[in-house]
């Protein structure tokens, strides 16, 4: 199994960036996917959901500023984020869900805002 998380970057308050996470030896298509991030400081966060069935669940934090998405032939998990915030910064992970709380797999990819 692998997860590469992609698309982070330093943004100005107020950017957008639209984050991806290639799985492989498994398909994302038939498993609850989550993102999480990792604030230093402050441990595992968690995100964003979608369930195998497309439900999509958000967090507080980034409750209308987040979209979740999936691309079943490419198997790539996506989390677009818009409006950010300091606050957004962190390491974003993703995973599948009951993995994706406790230790996620990937590297992660890094987001920072910053004026």
């Amino acid at each position: 199994v692998q997860l590469v998380e992609s698309g982070g970057g330093s943004v100005q308050p107020g950017g957008s960036l639209t984050l991806s996470c290639r799985v492989s030896g498994f398909s994302l298509r038939y498993y609850d996917m989550t993102w999480v991030r990792r604030i230093p400081g402050k441990g595992l966060e968690w995100v964003s959901t979608m369930t195998k069935s497309g439900r999509t669940l958000y967090g507080d934090s980034v409750m209308g500023r987040a979209t979740i998405s999936r691309d079943n032939a490419a198997n790539t998990l996506y989390l677009q984020l818009n409006n950010l915030i300091p606050e957004d910064t962190g390491t974003y992970l993703c995973d599948e869900s009951t993995v994706a709380r406790m230790a996620p797999r990937g590297q992660g990819t890094q987001v920072i805002v910053s004026s």
